[in-house]
């Protein structure tokens, strides 16, 4: 029997919380078309979309608060948001949007566990490539599932798109944290 070891209590709720992600999305394949379909017919689906996005900006406006980032974070930040809002708007099927939001978050949270894991002296793997790798993986068979559900099709585009959702979570996160890891090393060395 294979036994999961974690280096950290923090890599092990990271681990935890993707899992959850994972399963919600699958859990919710079959619901979804018809959630999409129910807000389309009230009028409210681009509504739903943009209250979701306004709560992500909400969440990372209060998370920047605590840490008060300086002045190149918070233009990287925006400029991650700027990059985010254009994709939303370029997206001619509002509910592919969904898988911008849901592969972002499980790649970032598979980026952070591995990161952590790496931190602690466990796997030398790339975290990046990790998270990339196994975000697109679980979208691949997120599609695959997709198969054997009526309401569903398989589609080799939001493969593509789950892959493009990671790699833009990814790189966000690695740019957000270049900026606040400049930010404390101005702080450690004043010129």
């Amino acid at each position: 029997m294979m036994t999961l070891t974690f280096t950290s209590e923090r890599e092990r709720r990271l681990w935890i919380g993707t899992g959850l992600v994972v399963a919600a999305i699958y859990s919710t394949l079959g619901l979804a078309r018809v959630l999409a379909e129910e807000f389309r017919q009230q009028g409210i689906l681009e509504a739903a979309f943009t209250a979701a996005f306004v709560m992500i900006l909400f969440a990372i406006g209060s998370l920047a608060l605590r840490v008060r980032p300086g002045g190149l974070e918070i233009g990287v930040a925006l400029g991650v948001v700027a990059v985010y809002a254009l994709v939303f708007i370029r997206m001619a099927i509002p509910e592919e949007r969904t898988h911008v939001i849901e592969y972002g978050v499980v790649a970032v949270l598979i980026h952070e566990a591995m990161g952590e894991r790496r931190a602690n002296g466990g796997a030398g793997w790339s975290p990046t490539v990790v998270a990339i790798g196994l975000a697109l993986t679980v979208g691949t068979i997120d599609e695959l599932i997709q198969l054997f559900l009526p309401s569903r099709v398989f589609d080799v585009a939001d493969i593509f798109t789950n892959g493009v959702s990671a790699v833009m979570a990814v790189l966000a996160k690695l740019a957000l944290s270049w900026a606040a890891g400049r930010r404390r090393q101005r702080r450690a060395d004043p010129a």
